[in-house]
């Protein structure tokens, strides 16, 4: 049987690089001719608030526009930009935003692209087996041939997003929240091994100019990594990409699901990997947070090494979905500013769909609506504050950090759409991390 080809390329120079990885890896060897393209880069998250670029977080500028030249070269003249960034649902400016800011304007005036926002498009029913149903934006899966362009990270609940967790962005609202089940079978691992199953033929480039540890999001440690991934089978890119991270494939959940479902062994045999070898590029990349388990407070360790007491703030699991968590790390970083000393009187936070009370708690924060749906008249909890919403409003947040002895800041949460300057302002001044691969010339 012949293997699937993967190559490995260390971006060199704008253009030759990701055309060498596409060519090593015969990639558009089966693109049709005037075929419809859909590219899905992967835009996580975006603020108007602070323009540092979100390195290793979102894909290159750099690398869409060399991928767009190359389908032209090809004779390609329909192609699509469409991705679902993370934002309210009627939050249209945002996605419009980052659009303008990354060059996506400027491609479509200089290429005859089109870029769209997925949450502005229609989204159809996809069987994906075994009872999963989820809403697909049209446009991908109507289309004839999808470019697979996501940053290269671990993650935090997943291990690593590569091709086929990147897909996760072409479904609507409702999907990705399904996909966060409190099913202990068919969870997060168990949806995201399938979002590739029904889409027309992928190739996939991994974008590992920049990489991410502990991932998705911008609080993660980024990278200057230099490389390229590149195949025309999505799994075989997302195994030899866990690998380069430093994850063996059968350790990545929804890897061995995807494996197991298309008869495919995870040890890469049935892989041929050109260019570059794993062992000469390949990097631990952590996924983990770590929590501290104690007897006066569970907590994240930069937490517990503060000194904080009295509060019990579960880790989070697979079911706290995308909306949920991006509010978690605000919620954290509030309490620990609001940390002076005196230990709090056993509060506990709870998230996701399915956590459960500790015995022992004086107040029980519940944030979000599937936690206060599902522990509203929980006799176990002395006193239940229920933070509801989806997402909860941070005001409300605020409200219920208050009302559980936390005093809180109002500022954070006024400013929040600042964060993410405050942790790229690591890198502003280090010429590794250049605005340029952001940016269309």
């Amino acid at each position: 049987m012949d293997k699937q080809v993967v190559s490995i390329v260390r971006y060199e120079k704008p253009g030759e690089s990701v055309r060498k990885a596409v060519e090593m890896s015969n990639g558009l060897a089966h693109l049709p001719a005037n075929a419809k393209v859909f590219i899905k880069p992967n835009i996580v998250f975006w603020t108007r608030a602070t323009l540092f670029p979100k390195w290793g977080v979102i894909t290159t500028s750099r690398v869409i526009e060399d991928m767009v030249i190359l389908l032209k070269e090809h004779g390609i003249t329909d192609i699509t930009i469409g991705e679902g960034v993370v934002a309210a649902p009627d939050d249209t400016e945002t996605p419009a935003h980052a659009f303008k800011y990354l060059g996506y304007e400027t491609l479509k005036q200089r290429y005859g692209v089109k870029y769209i926002n997925v949450m502005e498009r229609p989204f159809e029913k996809v069987d994906l087996g075994d009872d999963i149903t989820l809403r697909f934006n049209t446009d991908i899966i109507n289309s004839d041939f999808v470019v697979d362009l996501p940053a290269m990270k671990s993650h935090n609940q997943t291990i690593v997003s590569l091709g086929i967790k990147n897909l996760k962005g072409t479904i609507n609202i409702a999907s990705r929240k399904k996909c966060h089940s409190a099913d202990p079978v068919k969870d997060l691992n168990f949806h995201v091994a399938r979002l590739a199953d029904k889409m027309p033929p992928i190739f996939t480039l991994l974008d590992g100019i920049y990489t991410l540890e502990r991932g998705p999001a911008f609080d993660g440690k980024i990278r200057r990594s230099n490389l390229l991934v590149a195949s025309s089978d999505i799994l075989s890119a997302d195994m030899v990409g866990a690998r380069i991270l430093g994850h063996e494939p059968e350790n990545v959940p929804y890897l061995l699901h995807a494996a197991k479902n298309h008869s495919r062994p995870t040890d890469l045999s049935d892989i041929e990997v050109v260019g570059e070898k794993i062992e000469d590029v390949a990097s631990y990349h952590e996924y983990d947070f770590p929590y501290s388990d104690k007897e006066d407070g569970i907590m994240p360790v930069p937490l517990a090494k503060q000194g904080i007491q009295g509060l019990y703030y579960h880790k989070y699991d697979l079911s706290m979905c995308t909306y949920c968590s991006g509010l978690n790390g605000l919620v954290l970083t509030a309490i620990r500013y609001a940390w002076k000393g005196k230990p709090w009187d056993k509060v506990e936070v709870l998230t996701g769909k399915k956590m459960q009370p500790k015995p022992g708690m004086k107040k029980t924060i519940l944030l979000g609506k599937c936690m206060s749906k599902l522990h509203k008249d929980n006799p176990n909890i002395n006193e239940a504050i229920p933070i509801k919403g989806c997402p909860p409003d941070p005001k409300d947040i605020i409200k219920a950090l208050h009302k559980a002895g936390i005093e809180a800041d109002q500022g954070l949460f006024d400013q929040v759409d600042m964060l993410p300057g405050f942790f790229m302002s690591r890198y502003k001044d280090n010429p590794e991390f250049d605005e340029a691969f952001f940016k269309v010339k």
